[in-house]
């Protein structure tokens, strides 16, 4: 069954509730093409591919969600101005549901045995957590194309639906990635875009 968050109509915009959840998760700053982004979503993969297969072990059979992320900066006209070293992430997938802390530590003490002559990836392995997101009320659009070409979307977001709606945001900017880029054209990607809003006071 199709979940109902991870779907919509190529630039329309929806309002969704979206209840708590549970993610690895790992925090860091740079170019999402830059080398510290890259080790970190190796070190999520690593670590939520290995409790799948812990999962089917105890008859417990969930797929690996896709990649999410919150994006922000300290100033928020980096974004505007394309400064892409100053982007602050935290880049996620969704934790299996019987998954809890205990157990994320014999993963990564499994997973830190496997990779321990990769020594950024054994770092990052160190900084993932489980960490709650509850974001409640959201704006959230399906984008179709690259990555690049968002920006005109997310501007229809916060420029015209939130004070069409009576809205304003609340949270990180959230992107989950429903292709993968090293098998699918740019111009044919599909990422969700997701914003928390609250009702704007007067």
């Amino acid at each position: 069954m199709t979940d109902p968050l991870l779907t919509g109509k190529p630039g329309r915009i929806d309002l969704v509730e979206v209840p708590p959840m549970i993610y690895l998760a790992i925090e860091g700053q740079g170019a999402p093409e830059g080398a510290a982004y890259a080790v970190a979503v190796q070190a999520l993969y690593t670590l939520a591919y290995g409790a799948r297969f812990a999962g089917k072990a105890q008859g417990i059979d969930e797929k690996v969600g896709p990649l999410e992320g919150l994006w922000w900066a300290d100033d928020m006209a980096a974004f505007v101005g394309g400064q892409r070293e100053v982007w602050r992430w935290r880049m996620m997938i969704r934790a299996p549901g019987w998954l809890a802390a205990a157990g994320l530590e014999d993963l990564r003490a499994a997973a830190l045995r496997k990779k321990a002559k990769e020594p950024d990836l054994v770092a990052a392995l160190g900084r993932v957590a489980l960490v709650p997101l509850d974001e409640g009320t959201c704006l959230q659009a399906l984008h179709l194309g690259s990555y690049a070409d968002e920006a005109p979307l997310i501007a229809r977001m916060h420029e015209q639906e939130m004070p069409a709606r009576g809205l304003a945001p609340t949270g990180f900017h959230h992107e989950i990635y429903l292709s993968d880029p090293r098998k699918v054209a740019p111009e044919k990607l599909k990422t969700i875009l997701r914003q928390p809003v609250t009702v704007k006071e007067d």
